[in-house]
């Protein structure tokens, strides 16, 4: 049977325009407490990959999983004049231990401490047709890795200026369903353990 004959018009499948990106660190000072990002344009959702182990036995090769890799996330956002995308993650670096040269206490470096307590928690949520999360995901330890502040500027371009940050996280959780949250990777979701 066909998708659109068995489902019932109630089943809306996810759609990937319906989304939220939240990161913590971002506008601490501009009384921006929930981190919502309203200019976000693409986030990548988490993904991971599991090693494998060989085994050769004679004519045959056996494999086993090995470890389990999560990787990096990438966000792309418009870049408004205010909030200032640049300005605030320059602050969220700087908060998290990097110092410029030349300046006060130059010998000072990040930490994964730092560089985790600046990001704070970051999340990327979808949404249904009424604005409620039916799926979230959770980055924890989330650090930020790499930065790109737009591409170059011309002056035949009128596109919107765009940033891109690549966060490394140590696992992800993801939240989904119509109850509560289920939690299928990381923590309990009823356990916070930042």
């Amino acid at each position: 049977m066909a998708f659109w004959s068995e489902n019932p018009p109630d089943k809306d499948p996810k759609r990937n325009f319906r989304f939220v990106v939240r990161v913590a660190g971002f506008g601490k000072d501009t009384g921006n407490s929930q981190g919502y990002m309203w200019f976000a344009k693409t986030a990548v959702k988490p993904s991971f990959a599991i090693a494998a182990a060989e085994h050769k036995f004679l004519n045959h090769t056996f494999y086993y999983p090995g470890s389990v890799t999560w990787n990096d996330v990438t966000v792309t956002l418009v870049d408004p004049q205010d909030p200032s995308t640049v300005m605030e993650f320059a602050k969220m670096i700087q908060a998290g231990g990097y110092v410029p040269p030349g300046t006060q206490n130059a010998l000072g470096t990040m930490s994964k401490g730092t560089a985790v307590g600046a990001t704070g928690k970051v999340e990327i949520a979808q949404l249904n047709a009424e604005g409620t999360e039916i799926e979230q995901w959770t980055l924890w330890n989330a650090w930020v890795t790499d930065i790109k502040f737009g591409d170059s500027l011309e002056y035949g371009n009128d596109d919107l200026t765009e940033v891109s940050v690549t966060f490394k996280y140590d696992w992800a959780q993801v939240q989904a369903g119509s109850d509560d949250a289920i939690a299928v990777f990381g923590v309990n979701s009823s356990t916070e353990a930042e």
